[in-house]
């Protein structure tokens, strides 16, 4: 009877040495991200060395090891925050980004990073690839959405995008020779979408007051706006998307609470067409004009409240901006008027003003949200583009599937 117990005991020791020493080997991660504490925990065999070289046979045997290891939790952990969330997928690159950087420091070892990122990704279920170039790793994923300013390549006829050609500043993809990676991911099919719907809420302190004023009819308005630094990180890499999707890029809440509902009371009493005018010449005259080649040294598109943080913006961004207002307090049908070297907006009123554009059988007028030699009124094009051609890149009508 003694020897059972001691048996018992010593099975009951090993059980809880066993159990202590997985403990060990398990490690708790966390990272702020924008408003929340993100939790996530790994163990040793998801813990892979990449010290052999960059080739295909060494990326696969990363892969396979990884692939034998206890990833679940990770994956489940994110995905579950994504849906509690409701992440877009440009916000849930970001939390991969930043879970991967906790499991491997870019600085440390950048293949190592990218190679977590991407299996973060894949296995979250996005179809990702990977490429080797001149001492280069690349990571693409597939979207089908006209997406501009990033390399890409065409696989079975999906548009491969590249997530990480940022890192290289000197590559030439036009001349270097990328040899994709021969590795298939099952579970690794959907589609990644560029689109910004929603902005991840961020704690209210991390915000500061911006000092905006302008004159309307002789009389000055002032605004104190709140805005955050970290949209300008958000949007850092962000490649050129379609107007549709970068005109519907909404404002944080804090943002929007700062600024919203402070127009609204300005514009309580005054006619629609008082109101629209109002929004385009704040839009027009409440941010200093320059060009995206003079103030950034290439063509970059802002979303509204990029703009609002920026000290100086374009008409790309004064049109998204506007229409974003637009939208917002008056919810009018619009299209977007792209000539050669300029972008404006046209709104359609209950009855058209001044030299009206027709489109699919309706009737808008012209709202000039950039500073011109002239001073424009509603219905008033500038000379310089009155005889150009212009192409209509995005109508919104409201309630319509399509926006």
């Amino acid at each position: 009877m003694k020897g059972f117990t001691r048996n018992c005991i010593s099975v009951f020791f090993l059980m809880f040495l066993s159990l202590l020493q997985q403990e060990v080997k398990a490690q708790n991660f966390a990272f702020q991200f924008y408003d929340e504490t993100f939790n996530f925990s790994t163990d040793a065999s998801v813990d892979i060395p990449f010290d052999d070289g960059l080739s295909s046979a060494s990326i696969i045997q990363f892969y396979n090891r990884l692939n034998k290891g206890n990833y679940q939790p990770i994956i489940q952990t994110l995905t579950q925050y994504k849906e509690k969330k409701q992440l877009n997928d440009w916000f849930y690159y970001q939390l991969i980004r930043k879970t991967a950087q906790q499991i491997s420091p870019k600085e440390d070892n950048y293949e190592r990073y990218t190679l977590y990122k991407w299996f973060l990704l894949a296995k979250s279920g996005y179809d990702t690839k990977l490429a080797i170039g001149p001492s280069q790793l690349l990571f693409y994923v597939w979207s089908d959405e006209d997406i501009a300013d990033i390399p890409y390549y065409l696989e079975g006829g999906k548009q491969m995008m590249c997530l990480n050609f940022h890192d290289y500043k000197y590559a030439d993809y036009a001349k270097d020779k990328i040899i994709p990676v021969k590795l298939n991911v099952p579970e690794a099919t959907k589609a990644f979408s560029y689109k910004v719907t929603q902005i991840p809420d961020f704690k209210p302190e991390d915000y500061r007051e911006k000092q905006l004023a302008f004159n309307y009819r002789q009389k000055a308005y002032h605004f104190k706006i709140k805005l955050n630094a970290d949209i300008q990180a958000i949007f850092k890499n962000y490649p050129g998307v379609t107007f549709e999707s970068y005109f519907n890029i909404p404002l944080s809440r804090e943002t929007y609470s700062s600024l919203i509902p402070y127009l609204k009371h300005n514009l309580k009493g005054m006619s629609q067409k008082k109101g629209v005018d109002y929004l385009m010449r704040f839009t027009r005259n409440a941010f200093l004009y320059e060009n995206d080649e003079q103030n950034f040294g290439k063509e970059k598109r802002l979303s509204p409240e990029q703009t609002l943080f920026q000290e100086y913006s374009d008409c790309d961004d004064r049109v998204a901006l506007f229409f974003y207002l637009v939208k917002e307090i008056y919810n009018l049908p619009m299209i977007a008027l792209l000539y050669p070297s300029h972008i404006t907006m046209a709104v359609k009123f209950d009855k058209p003003i001044g030299e009206a554009i027709e489109y699919k059988g309706e009737k808008y007028s012209v709202c000039e949200p950039t500073p011109q030699k002239k001073d424009l009124k509603i219905g008033q094009i500038a000379p310089e583009f009155q005889h150009q051609n212009f192409q209509v890149v995005y109508q919104y009508h409201p309630g319509s599937i399509n926006n």
